[in-house]
């Protein structure tokens, strides 16, 4: 009876680990809360792609993009010059840019864009404890505001009606893609392929 029991126990085990899938590239940590966030009526792997052109072509210096985790990653970069930097990672004017994108529905994700600088240094601290959204006010968080309004406006699931609340949770969100700077690419007229 106890070595059913042994045979058993290990079994399960083997076959927990065996489903696990533990090698993502994603990092530890989820998005900071408040950071903006749209719906896109795209899968992740196809979403991520259109996400990290639309960062490059805003002159995002993107370094890692993973269609298959969903994460998009800037270097810290100068916020005056948008060019990656070795100076140190302290004050508004040093910053990173991270997007996650995750499954919501069938054929749907949600891509979340957080713009980080660290206000302090504190060895004591993981590094990650040590990022704070930027300010409202910040020229790189409201560029990625901007991007992200665009996303939406081409991406996302589009209203019956006129009677929606402004989405993602950004003020004046509808207001702010009128504006944009960049060209985003149109969306299939068929379903999505990836």
């Amino acid at each position: 009876m106890i070595r059913a029991g042994w045979s058993l126990a290990l079994g399960s085990q083997i076959l927990l680990a065996l489903g696990c899938h533990p090698n993502t590239t994603r990092p530890t940590f989820p998005p900071l809360p408040g950071a903006p966030f749209a719906e896109l009526t795209l899968t992740v792997p196809r979403a991520t792609g259109i996400v990290a052109d639309a960062m490059r072509q805003d002159s995002l210096p993107v370094s890692i993009v993973e269609p298959r985790d969903g994460l998009i990653e800037t270097p810290w970069f100068n916020a005056k010059t948008f060019t990656e930097t070795d100076a140190r990672r302290l004050g508004p004017d040093v910053v990173q840019v991270r997007a996650w994108l995750n499954p919501t529905k069938p054929g749907s994700s949600r891509v979340t864009m957080e713009t980080v600088y660290r206000p302090l240094a504190d060895p004591s601290l993981p590094a990650r404890e040590l990022d704070r959204l930027v300010p409202s006010d910040h020229p790189v968080g409201k560029r990625v505001g901007e991007l992200i309004s665009a996303l939406a406006r081409v991406y996302g699931p589009q209203p019956s009606d006129s009677t929606r609340e402004t989405p993602f949770g950004l003020p004046g969100a509808d207001s702010l893609a009128d504006s944009i700077p960049f060209v985003l690419p149109k969306p299939d007229s068929g379903k999505d392929s990836t």
